[in-house]
């Protein structure tokens, strides 16, 4: 395996605004970390406009039935995340890391493509939506625990948590920046304008990992994939504290990121705007997100990383709560940027303190299990809320969830030992 490139020389005691920002920025001054940084950032901006317009193309192709539907595309692109992630983290260990992420990046391609000619032609229908999005999680599947597993080989071991923060900050300055992109782009070029641009942001993710240095070599294993697969399962069953932080992972994106689903219909039904009020609503959430990653790269590795995350999942839950029943909009603007402030923090530690607890020849396999509760609660929690808020209403299902949140984590907090000593 390469070693990465080292840091640059620090700079002087004199220039303290300079030392900040090179603690914020740390992991940026390891080559291959920068490149791949850099081309996941506009791959993930065109990811994001993508998102955007596709559930605005949900809510008009199905009406009053658009709860549902987007609750059932949302998890449509995350169920193979549940089916196959675990056979992907196998993978993982045992071919190169780096092809793995390569395939998953042309599959993805190729679905946003094929959405932009059915809807420039005029021909999309809601199972074409559903079908394609089936297909990108398939990729994501294989393509996730690839790359998780593959930032810890480009960086040291003492910046992994400002990695995993600036992998944060990238995703959600993108969620602040895609849907500006997309609102602009919809109303000036329409809805296949923004599918194609997301299938071209995909080339610079395609062209940073060709230019990576670092290989990652697999261990020679004559095991069968199903021994590999129970091997990594026997690992984090006995790590209680594994275990926990992936309850934790599960219950979080289950109960909180139906707030993000049910955006539009807020949008629409709460606040009687169109897609404009749409996409201001997404880039509040998303600038309250990067704002929870710099402080989680500021912190680094610090003590008590687990009670502090308790604490503002908590809070979080509680921010939820206030969101469903606020309704005047820069109110509610200002309670989604703190819940994505929280969100990122929560997420961000908690795969901190996976990746730090995993040995690298398991950490695919460790990752994939990870992965299963962190993404697998994403579908799961978007089918059931927009179901429950057809019975109900968005409102009533996210006033419940916020509850439940702030319950499980005080539960943990309270419990002895465990998750809160980490």
């Amino acid at each position: 395996m390469a070693t990465p490139s080292a840091p640059a020389t620090a700079v002087p005691a004199t220039r303290p605004q300079l030392t900040v920002l090179r603690r914020l920025a740390a992991a940026l001054h390891y080559r291959d970390f920068r490149v791949l940084w850099f081309g996941a950032l506009t791959s993930t901006i065109g990811t994001w406009m993508q998102k955007v317009t596709q559930n605005w193309l949900v809510l008009t192709l199905t009406g009053p039935a658009s709860a549902f539907y987007l609750g059932l595309d949302a998890f449509l692109g995350e169920a193979p995340i549940l089916l196959l992630t675990l056979i992907g983290g196998v993978i993982a260990d045992r071919r190169d890391r780096r092809q793995l992420l390569l395939m998953s990046q042309y599959v993805q391609m190729t679905a946003a493509f094929t959405l932009a000619a059915l809807v420039y032609w005029d021909v999309v229908r809601i199972w074409h939506v559903l079908t394609l999005s089936f297909m990108t999680g398939i990729a994501l599947a294989f393509g996730g625990p690839a790359y998780q597993s593959l930032i810890p080989l480009l960086v040291d071991k003492e910046h992994l948590p400002n990695a995993i923060a600036l992998n944060s900050i990238q995703f959600n300055l993108s969620r602040v920046i895609g849907p500006l992109i997309a609102g602009a782009a919809l109303a000036a070029f329409g809805m296949a304008a923004c599918f194609g641009l997301n299938g071209l942001s995909f080339l610079a993710v395609i062209a940073a990992l060709l230019l990576l240095r670092v290989r990652h070599v697999p261990a020679l294993t004559r095991n069968g994939l199903q021994q590999e697969l129970r091997g990594g399962l026997a690992y984090v069953r006995n790590q209680p504290a594994l275990i926990g932080l992936t309850f934790l992972a599960s219950a979080t994106t289950f109960l909180g990121t139906p707030i993000l689903t049910f955006l539009p219909l807020f949008a629409q039904d709460v606040f009687g705007g169109g897609v404009s009020q749409y996409t201001q609503l997404m880039a509040f959430a998303g600038a309250g997100a990067v704002t929870g990653a710099l402080v989680v790269a500021w912190l680094g590795k610090y003590r008590h990383m687990g009670r502090t995350f308790l604490l503002l999942q908590i809070a979080f839950g509680v921010l939820v709560v206030l969101f469903a029943v606020a309704r005047v909009v820069w109110i509610n603007a200002v309670l989604l940027f703190g819940c994505g402030a929280c969100m990122v923090i929560v997420f961000a530690t908690i795969s901190s303190l996976v990746q730090l607890t995993a040995p690298n020849e398991l950490r695919g396999r460790v990752i994939s299990i990870y992965m299963v509760a962190f993404r697998g609660g994403m579908p799961l929690g978007s089918l059931v809320g927009g179901y429950a808020a057809t019975l109900t209403s968005a409102p009533v299902v996210l006033t419940v969830n916020g509850l439940l949140l702030s319950c499980v984590a005080a539960w943990f907090l309270l419990k002895q030992g465990g998750v809160k000593e980490l």
